[in-house]
């Protein structure tokens, strides 16, 4: 691919960066669950490969534990996420009986959205609880650097009264289901998902290292966004250190040393991981088109980059991945 020559772009803020990164975690739902338990009851919910699993008390209370943590509890107006799919257990008290997630009779309410009663007829509780996946590689690379457990207890005093509105809203629509009202859950579990990722940055983001903390440096971060936001453009070592008004020489040390890998890699991997989602995504365009997209001039010379780094052709990982979501 030809470089190009490109103008240094105005100095980007650390919250137009970070912004960057937020502005990808669209999600995918796999599922949601709208609970009714009464003690004693316990569900073990198995691994979900690639999925972030939260949970969200609207009356009463549960245990959650998973393994290598302390058990927590969790009230109403406090949210759970376990980021990494882990397999872990709710409870309404510690070693209460489990049963198997999957085990358990369901009441299917839409094609995303259930509805499950649990439990031996002693005090109630009702939950909102759900699996949402990231497809884009920005938010993936986020999800990644989280702990296994983010149990939000007290949010910031700005955002506190609209959370607590937004889980007094979810509390009512799960008491009383009314038309429409998984919609309404399912877009208020959303938000939550990401106002707790939100949350997580501004408390954490500050002390990460690695790709993160790449992202937070004035001139590396800057280099970075132009990456993401153009994957089609012909970077080069050159072009990116002009971009940000360093040294070559100085740019690809910098770089390296900050992401972990250098500069061209990064601009590559980038390319076949955006490719990879919109293989999942756009099963309508065609190898070449998306090929022309991410700015290579032929479709032979994607299809190399693409099994090179991912170990599969791009036509042969679209057929996986179909076979894989039927």
């Amino acid at each position: 691919m030809a470089a190009s020559s490109i103008a240094p772009e105005p100095s980007w803020s650390l919250r137009d960066r970070l912004g960057e990164v937020l502005h990808h975690l669209r999600m995918s739902g796999m599922f949601y669950c709208r609970s009714e338990l009464s003690e004693p009851w316990g569900i073990d919910l198995p691994p979900l490969t690639g999925c972030l699993m939260f949970h969200v008390v609207t009356s009463g209370h549960c245990w959650l534990e998973i393994n290598g943590f302390a058990p927590c509890l969790l009230q109403p107006g406090e949210f759970a996420l376990v980021p990494h799919g882990h397999g872990h257990r709710i409870m309404s008290e510690l070693g209460a009986p489990l049963a198997k997630l999957f085990d358990l009779d369901r009441e299917e309410v839409s094609d995303c959205y259930e509805l499950l009663r649990h439990g031996g007829g002693g005090t109630p509780a009702t939950m909102v609880c759900g699996a949402v996946r990231f497809e884009h590689p920005a938010a993936q690379r986020l999800v990644r650097l989280l702990p296994s457990l983010l149990h939000v207890q007290a949010w910031n005093t700005i955002e506190e009264d609209w959370v607590r509105s937004t889980l007094s809203l979810m509390a009512a629509e799960a008491k009383h289901l009314r038309p429409g009202g998984e919609a309404v859950i399912t877009r208020l579990s959303d938000i939550l998902v990401i106002q707790t990722l939100r949350w997580w940055l501004a408390h954490h983001g500050s002390t990460q290292e690695g790709w993160l903390g790449a992202l937070q440096d004035d001139r590396i971060g800057q280099a970075m966004t132009l990456i993401h936001r153009d994957p089609e453009c012909g970077w080069n070592v050159a072009s990116l250190a002009a971009a940000v008004a360093m040294s070559r020489s100085a740019f690809a040390a910098q770089f390296t040393q900050l992401v972990g890998e250098s500069p061209m890699r990064y601009v590559t991997r980038w390319r076949m991981q955006l490719a990879w989602s919109w293989l999942r995504e756009d099963k309508q365009t065609s190898i070449g088109d998306l090929a022309a997209r991410l700015g290579y001039q032929s479709e032979a010379a994607f299809s190399r980059a693409f099994q090179r780094y991912m170990g599969v052709a791009p036509g042969a990982a679209r057929k996986l991945q179909e076979e894989t979501s039927a």
